[in-house]
């Protein structure tokens, strides 16, 4: 069984006990509920609405950090103007403890 989750305006197929790094949700050891798109399970896909709101997604933040730093560097030409900046984005490390169907 997997599911389709949405989070930080980035979709994830997820799975129980799989771990992958999301932005910034919260601090670590909460649990978070994930908002599902899709569920599929063996032959059986779960995709309106309606039968979605049954689906519950669940994690748990399990650690937080930084990813890797982006230079950027913006320049015009014959005038003199340069600036250089760089970038590291926040993320949180989450471990779906739970995808489950009432």
């Amino acid at each position: 069984m997997y599911a389709v989750v949405k989070t930080g305006g980035k979709q994830y197929r997820v799975e129980e006990n799989q771990i992958l790094q999301v932005e910034l949700l919260g601090d670590i050891g909460e649990s978070v509920s994930l908002t599902p798109l899709m569920l599929v399970d063996g032959s059986t896909v779960l995709a309106k609405p309606s039968e979605l709101e049954k689906v519950n997604v669940n994690a748990e933040i399990v650690n937080s950090g930084k990813s890797k730093k982006i230079n950027g560097f913006t320049y015009k030409n014959k005038s003199n103007q340069r600036r250089r900046w760089g970038h590291r984005q926040n993320y949180n490390e989450i471990r779906i403890t739970s995808i489950s169907r009432n």
